[in-house]
């Protein structure tokens, strides 16, 4: 029986239609299976050894002659940091110069890894480059939003199979980003809690969609789930911003997404995906009604026309069936 089902903290609605859904083993048979890498590409700028390809780096560790994780400029970014952010208008219509920072993290010297394959240690450092570019690029005063995610697979819109992740840092806070943020603040002022705190809590009291639980963090697919197996990582206590995990914390949280992706990996059979860091805009990074945290979605449905002109997604196979499946993986 098709479900309706709500999402506490945006007020997005989903609607499960499991009588459609598929099995693991379903997506596992539409995959193309990827091709072999070598552990070194002549032609790929992220390649130890290739670092004239590339801009000069805005973070490397531990040494730039030994490098394991690299922060780049991107050379090819939709955005350039030498514009001005003044708003105009075109009649009615507003505009503004393309102004932003684009970077690119590398988070591996080898070419053919990834981050189900990495050391936690090497895990722990690209996120901990991931959290301190964060923090240096938020003190641009023309900076309001900065975005960290990882595509991988061509379906998850890369072009370059090179372990890395990016982070894109505007000048605005768009409604995608600005409308769950009024909701968040509704919330509060109506119950005085974060939404996203009741959330987790609810999360782990219902258990059922649970994943992985930590002493600080834990992973489920969410209620409300836009897609099969969309899983989210969030801390347990409140954190608004990413820039506020600690060395410990980032540590443990390198353990959880390591072992999340470990369980996409085995159990969807290496599907491309998405994630997000979703974290404050900049400025509210100590208020008490947001919550930062990581969504990892697998690219195994295609919104279509529905989706698109409602904003309704169409899920197909239920959260529930989504983190029972995942759990039950073994991870090598």
């Amino acid at each position: 029986m098709p479900e309706f089902r709500q999402n506490l903290a945006t007020k997005d609605w989903v609607i499960l239609a499991t009588e459609r859904g598929k099995r693991p083993s379903d997506f596992e048979k539409e995959r193309k299976q990827r091709e072999p890498a070598p552990a070194y590409d002549t032609n790929c700028p992220f390649c130890k050894g290739n670092e004239s390809q590339t801009l000069e780096p805005t973070y490397v560790w531990p040494a730039p002659d030994d490098w394991k994780v690299r922060v780049i400029p991107n050379k090819f970014a939709a955005l350039d940091p030498n514009l001005s952010t003044t708003r105009s208008h075109v009649g009615l219509f507003l505009a503004a110069k393309g102004f932003g920072l684009a970077e690119v993290v590398v988070e591996h010297p080898e070419h053919n890894v990834n981050i189900v394959s990495m050391e936690l240690e090497q895990v722990t450092q690209m996120l901990r480059a991931c959290r301190e570019r964060q923090a240096a690029i938020s003190q641009n005063p023309k900076i309001n939003l900065v975005q960290i995610f990882r595509n991988y697979g061509q379906g998850a819109g890369t072009s370059l199979i090179h372990p890395h992740s990016q982070i894109i840092a505007t000048p605005i806070v768009p409604p995608h980003v600005r409308f769950p943020m009024e909701q968040a603040v509704l919330y509060y002022d109506k119950y005085g809690s974060c939404v996203y705190c009741d959330l987790v809590r609810e999360e782990l009291r219902q258990a059922e969609r649970v994943i992985i639980e930590s002493e600080n963090f834990v992973a489920f697919c969410p209620y409300a789930a836009r897609s099969p197996y969309e899983c989210r990582i969030y801390p347990k206590r409140h954190e608004p911003s990413f820039v506020l995990v600690d060395d410990e914390e980032l540590y443990e949280l390198a353990s959880v997404l390591r072992d999340l992706l470990g369980r996409v990996h085995t159990g969807l059979n290496d599907p491309d995906y998405n994630y997000i860091i979703r974290s404050s805009p900049i400025g509210d990074e100590n208020t008490r009604h947001l919550h930062w945290y990581i969504v990892v979605i697998p690219k195994i449905s295609i919104p279509a026309g529905f989706e698109i002109g409602t904003g309704i997604y169409i899920n197909t196979v239920a959260p529930e069936a989504s983190a029972r499946h995942l759990r039950d993986v073994t991870v090598g």
